[in-house]
């Protein structure tokens, strides 16, 4: 005897636009939710499985049996099967039995919807609410002002399961790490922090890139609100959250979305868009209206619940090309014979434009790796809409030229000044990710060349050639303090380094220049701006030196910007200047507390009336060995 009483929490107008793709709060109805009908508690059950035949909901308080509570199908063609259990708690197990019509197919499905998951391996979905009472006014209140584009956004990127370990290598709870992580991000100075995606996954090796459970925090590190805990505290913290969100491919683990009732309900049918070559795993077909809205809502669902401040958009390069990781025949292209896949354009665009249109100062990123046009310009100027884009060009030439020895440097300067062709094609994040310290890539430190002094004076470089380019940052974990290892997800950073001069020293460097990209309006006021950049010099390759003026809203506040890039120290080296006032050195990577030389001068220097760099004045400087020195004008 079905104990199910009919129920809905859908109206017409849900309905159509569910339909129509336009719903983009669907987590408001479907899935379960804890409900009084009628003066009875229980919960509410609803959930898309258009080919199915029957669904029952099966859980720890039916035994798991599949016709103890069979749903209904609405008469309006939605598919969706819906009803009320009562007296079902918080905490309760489920999953959904489906029988398909399809060859008498059974799938036993997760909850696409569901807040919360059980704790890996296992795959039930758990009766959950969000209520939790927010602390963090004062920042959602200045948010606009915190994350808007012409202020400094420095990124610090967080996998949760492997940032610190406690003992016998346990993972570190939400709670946890708003105590340990919040203090140490605020200690360094980012403004912002990204997790790798939180979002429930089955598979630690995939670093929460294969996800089951859209719409709940992993349960590894604890419960929902636990995570809002998490959040809040940040918030409090005056630091801005950002999720990294996987909208290009999910799992085929059968608890998933992959045939959920029998049909390619969430995925292509066809497998040339269907299936992802590269990862072994689903792609979402973005031409069917329902799926753009579950894609969409979960978005929305992130940012309304748990007051999220920012979406870096995973893969899109693999999102936007039909011919991504594939070979001839294994892709069709478009109608105009291309091979954007036009349905992924107009469905970033939508995203887009719902985000920004609902929510007051948060920024989408798109992780996006090729030379696709306008990514990161609004939607009716012909864009996709992002706030920014990772400039991936810029990474892997930085990094291929800071790998090599310095005395090759001088013929590949190029490879540095090349960025500034580009650089304000697009608003550019500058990224040195979880990417490019994995699968032997060696760690950040561990490409630089030389001999240990040489190795971190090149690092502490790096970092201030970085922060002194235009563009936002991002900085994953461990790099900050320069990490001698890859990263390895199943263990603690080695924190114990900074016991280490060197390693500290980088650290104090990070902090440094954190301080310097926020106190400095030159730095971050036209950072996506040409006119936030001016070459001094970038010809000078026999020395390898580059010499740059970042710009802001004042041109009182202009910095002068010289890196060194060999470990020779040049007396007596002259550089244009174009205004008639004396040099203060404000950030010197070489500077003794960081494990420098201490060479080059501290004290203000005096402006001359001679003519060089194309320029009316000019300055002699000494330059430090595998250094950058930032100058600000004297008022």
């Amino acid at each position: 005897m079905n104990k199910v009483i009919t129920h809905s929490l859908f109206t017409d107008f849900d309905i159509n636009l569910f339909k129509a793709g336009k719903h983009y709060k669907l987590y408001e109805k479907l899935g379960a939710h804890l409900i009084e009908v009628d003066g009875i508690k229980g919960v509410y059950f609803a959930v898309w499985a258009p080919t199915a035949n029957s669904v029952s909901v099966v859980g720890d308080f039916n035994y798991w049996t599949k016709d103890e509570h069979q749903l209904q199908v609405r008469w309006d063609s939605s598919g969706i099967w819906e009803g009320f259990i009562p007296d079902i708690e918080k905490g309760a197990l489920y999953k959904y039995k489906i029988q398909s019509n399809i060859d008498g197919i059974v799938t036993e499905k997760a909850d696409p919807f569901a807040r919360y998951c059980e704790k890996p391996p296992h795959t039930a979905s758990v009766v959950w609410d969000l209520d939790y009472k927010w602390k963090d006014e004062k920042w959602m209140q200045t948010r606009k002002q915190n994350n808007a584009l012409d202020k400094p956004y420095s990124v610090y990127e967080v996998h949760l399961g492997s940032w610190k370990r406690a003992e016998h290598n346990r993972f570190l709870s939400y709670l946890e790490l708003a105590d340990d992580l919040v203090k140490y991000v605020k200690e360094t100075g980012f403004t912002h922090v990204e997790f790798m995606p939180v979002m429930e996954y089955p598979y630690d090796p995939s670093w929460g890139y294969q996800l089951t459970g859209y719409f709940a925090p992993t349960s590894r590190f604890g419960k929902p609100q636990d995570f809002m805990v998490l959040v809040d505290k940040f918030h409090q913290a005056g630091i801005g959250v950002i999720l990294d969100w996987v909208p290009s491919h999910f799992p085929d683990d059968a608890h998933g979305l992959g045939l959920f009732d029998g049909s390619n309900l969430y995925e292509h049918p066809d497998r040339r868009k269907g299936y992802h070559p590269d990862w072994k795993s689903l792609v979402f077909n973005y031409e069917r209206n329902e799926v753009r809205a579950f894609l969409i809502s979960n978005a929305v669902f992130w940012l309304q619940n748990y007051h999220v401040d920012g979406l870096r958009v995973d893969a899109v390069a693999s999102m936007l090309y039909l011919d991504y990781s594939r070979k001839d025949g294994e892709w069709e292209p478009n109608i105009f014979g291309g091979r954007e896949n036009l349905a992924v354009i107009s469905f970033l665009k939508e995203f887009n434009e719902v985000i920004y249109a609902n929510f007051d100062g948060v920024q989408t990123i798109a992780e996006e790796s090729t030379s696709f046009p306008m990514v990161s310009r609004p939607t009716f100027t012909g864009g996709l809409g992002f706030g920014m884009k990772w400039m991936m060009g810029w990474m892997h030439d930085t990094l291929q030229y800071f790998q090599k020895e310095t005395v090759y440097r001088k013929y590949h300067q190029n490879e540095l000044t090349f960025s500034m062709t580009y650089s304000f094609t697009e608003n550019f994040m500058l990224p040195f990710s979880h990417d490019e310290v994995v699968y032997g890539k060696k760690s950040i430190a561990s490409k630089m060349p030389g001999d240990e002094w040489q190795k971190f004076a090149n690092l502490r470089l790096l970092y201030g050639y970085m922060f002194t380019h235009p563009g936002t940052k991002l900085l994953f974990m461990g790099s900050e303090f320069g990490q001698s290892d890859e990263w390895n997800f199943e263990k603690s950073l080695d924190w114990h380094l900074l016991q280490y001069d060197y390693h500290s020293g980088i650290k104090k460097v990070i902090t440094d220049l954190n301080q310097l990209y926020k106190s400095q309006p030159a730095l971050h006021q036209k950072q996506f701006s040409s006119e936030g950049f001016e070459w001094i010099n970038y010809s000078d390759h026999q020395n390898a030196v580059l010499t740059y003026i970042r710009k802001g809203n004042n041109a009182k506040e202009d910095l002068i910007i010289v890196c060194n890039f060999t470990p020779v120290i040049r007396e007596n080296y002259r550089i244009g200047i174009h205004q008639k006032r004396n040099l203060v050195p404000v950030f010197n990577s070489d500077n003794k507390n960081y494990g420098g030389s201490g060479a080059g001068s501290l004290e203000t220097l005096k402006i001359e009336l001679s003519p060089y760099d194309g320029r009316d004045y000019s300055v002699q400087l000494v330059l430090p060995p595998l250094s950058v020195i930032v100058y600000s004008f004297e008022n």
